[in-house]
């Protein structure tokens, strides 16, 4: 097993979900949505989506197949993000959904690209050096940060869908609405300045979590949830999770390492050992 956080755990164990849950539905899992109803093979399609998500959500969980795992996911869903999503922003570029949309899988994508740059070694010149190693990491912080400022302007152009979200115990929804709005947003900035960015990618894990906790799982337990509820349930599960992986790429950088660093050490300390013992019984002037 090559687990190197809490985070990567669950996030492997949500793809995995996802996997079994497209395959139990026969359908798209709310995370790929909207898929255009005209696309060819539509229901080829969606097996492939769910088969993708359980190989590569099981994958991440062997160091063996760890790197490939992470890999095919970050290009999939990158590839799918740009074929499928991306081309509601190409159509309506002032519509502020086709972005938060497309930021939903901004999170995934991101999560699936620190694993993927944390565990790969490339040979330098290789066309993906930019996506591995520390420059891999960093890159998928930006993106996660562009999602974030998407997730906080969907909250004031929305405002009439976002404030009766909150939950009736709460007072001054319209408040909370404006205020989480305003925290994505000044956590998307802080992770792109490099400022305190650390505690804003924390922060927003915390408010995408608690989201899922005060808002959908008491629809959940409280009875019958549509489809619509059901969707929105595995998206903000979704993003937590992938949030997660990006926030515990600030807090055990050294853990996602350790393996080859320390494959590496016990290399070299072997090495040591080998020619202390052979300069050992060589004569003196030989030495």
């Amino acid at each position: 097993m090559r687990i190197t956080s809490w985070g990567h755990a669950v996030f492997a164990a949500t793809v995995i979900a996802l996997g079994l849950l497209g395959l139990i539905q026969g359908g798209f899992t709310p995370v790929f949505e909207p898929v255009p109803k005209g696309l060819p093979a539509h229901e080829a399609f969606a097996y492939l989506c769910a088969i993708l998500c359980l190989a590569t959500g099981l994958g991440l969980l062997w160091q063996r197949s760890a790197v490939i795992g992470a890999q095919v996911l970050w290009i999939f869903f990158l590839f799918w993000t740009l074929l499928v999503k991306a081309r509601f922003i190409v159509l309506a570029p002032l519509v502020e959904g086709s972005y938060q949309s497309c930021g939903e899988n901004a999170v995934v994508i991101a999560a699936a690209w620190v694993l993927y740059a944390s565990f790969a070694t490339t040979p330098s010149g290789c066309g993906f050096a930019f996506a591995i190693g520390d420059r891999g990491v960093r890159n998928a912080r930006v993106l996660y940060a562009l999602a974030m400022i998407a997730f906080g302007l969907s909250h004031f152009f929305y405002l009439d869908l976002t404030a009766p979200l909150v939950p009736a115990w709460l007072p001054a929804h319209v408040f909370w609405a404006y205020f989480t709005g305003v925290t994505y947003l000044l956590a998307g900035v802080a992770i792109l300045a490099g400022r305190l960015a650390r505690q804003a990618t924390a922060l927003s894990t915390l408010q995408m979590g608690l989201f899922t906790l005060l808002v959908w799982m008491p629809l959940m337990v409280a009875g019958p949830m549509n489809a619509e509820q059901w969707g929105e349930l595995v998206v903000s599960w979704t993003l937590t999770a992938s949030a997660w992986v990006v926030a515990d790429s600030y807090s055990v950088k050294s853990a996602f390492f350790l393996g080859k660093q320390g494959s590496e050490n016990r290399g070299r300390s072997a090495l040591s050992g080998a020619e202390s013992r052979e300069r050992r019984r060589r004569p003196d002037n030989l030495l």
